[in-house]
């Protein structure tokens, strides 16, 4: 920091903000009124030509400046750089940088991939900065996603490039990424006897229709094939051959020897991600894949293996198999699952690991999921 006259302060940093008190008339007394007192030139704000006279007749004939030397970024140069690595596919910068500040929102609906590891990396260097809001949720258009700063007035460009190759954007793509929802149709199979033969009214079903919606999703099959192993596994196949987006399997999914909804599910040629996830409630949800599906022609053959923001995409058709817990709870590991599976974002078996930590729901009433801790 150090002391100019403010002719000479042209191109440099100002260190503090600059007020500016504009006169006004008089009152009935004939006392002045002060017509504007505030901030005219921000701290950080870069000292153009057309400044000068407006600071000199705010009595301001010198400033404290930071100087810009080389090798040095101003603040709002520096947070486009950081904010360049956040910007993947369905994320926009919010406006310009303010007093070193991007703001990062969402152009589109969808779910929000963040890269946990090398997001961390970049927050590991000093002096700079990115707060996003959870990954793997839900947003909407216009969301805010995050937001990048540095700290100082001014700072070291080694700083931001040690940024940059934490993040390895040239390698591994944007920090953060919002993936439309793909999946369009569903198909919804209630497993029970006491469905099938009509004994009870299947309440599961509509629930899960509402969930699904929320996504975009509409359910064009269904079946009620009971609790018989053969029947079941028949009924996955004609979903299948229905060639819908996802296979939804409702119950039969505990220890009790009537339930083989697990199996039929393996039976059917699913290769299995995970039986059981450390969530509650929905500790027995089972997620598999049909990988074969993956070859299929069209526009979703094109995303598999497609990389965003430490994800990856793909074709394969998701099936699962929920808990009774889904049609009783507002809140379950399906809605912790279901805006990734929504978009075909492959799920791996790390991916159930790290519910472990949030998965514990506290039954709030009302639920506010997913503003609540659930998750998160």
């Amino acid at each position: 920091m150090k002391l100019v006259r403010t002719q000479d302060a042209i191109g440099q940093v100002l260190c503090h903000d600059m007020t500016q008190i504009l006169p006004g008339g008089t009152d009935a007394d004939g006392k002045p009124q002060q017509r504007y007192k505030g901030p005219r030139f921000r701290k950080g704000h870069v000292v153009q030509p057309e400044d000068v006279p407006v600071l000199l007749s705010m009595g301001k004939e010198h400033l404290y400046v930071w100087e810009l030397q080389e090798g040095m970024l101003h603040e709002d140069d520096a947070a486009r750089r950081m904010a360049a690595l956040c910007l993947g596919e369905g994320c926009v910068a919010s406006g310009d940088p303010r007093e070193g500040k991007i703001g990062i929102n969402a152009a589109l609906d969808g779910v929000l991939l963040v890269d946990t590891a090398r997001l961390n990396a970049v927050n590991s260097v000093d002096q700079v900065m990115v707060a996003t809001r959870k990954g793997n949720f839900g947003v909407s258009k216009g969301d805010p996603l995050a937001g990048t700063r540095v700290i100082p007035l001014v700072v070291s460009e080694d700083t931001v490039r040690q940024a940059e190759d934490a993040a390895d954007v040239s390698h591994h793509g944007q920090l953060l990424s919002v993936q439309p929802y793909r999946l369009r149709t569903a198909a919804i199979i209630a497993t029970g006897s006491e469905v099938a033969k009509g004994l009870i009214v299947d309440k599961f079903t509509p629930v899960v229709q509402r969930k699904l919606a929320q996504f975009g999703i509409e359910v064009t099959w269904k079946a009620t094939p009971g609790d018989d192993m053969d029947a079941l596994v028949s009924a996955i196949a004609q979903a299948r051959a229905a060639g819908v987006d996802f296979v939804v399997c409702t119950g039969g999914m505990s220890v009790d020897p009537d339930d083989n909804t697990p199996g039929a599910i393996k039976r059917s040629g699913a290769r299995i991600v995970t039986y059981g996830a450390p969530v509650l409630p929905g500790a027995m949800l089972l997620v598999g894949y049909y990988d074969q599906d993956a070859a299929v022609a069209g526009e979703d053959a094109s995303i598999e293996g497609k990389p965003c923001a430490g994800h990856n995409l793909t074709s394969a058709t998701p099936v699962v198999g929920l808990p009774g817990c889904v049609m009783y709870n507002a809140a379950t590991v399906f809605d912790l699952v279901l805006p990734r599976l929504a978009a075909r974002v492959r799920l791996r078996h790390d991916d159930f690991v790290q519910l472990g930590e949030g998965g514990l729901c506290l039954g709030c009433k009302p639920c506010t999921f997913p503003v609540c801790p659930f998750g998160k």
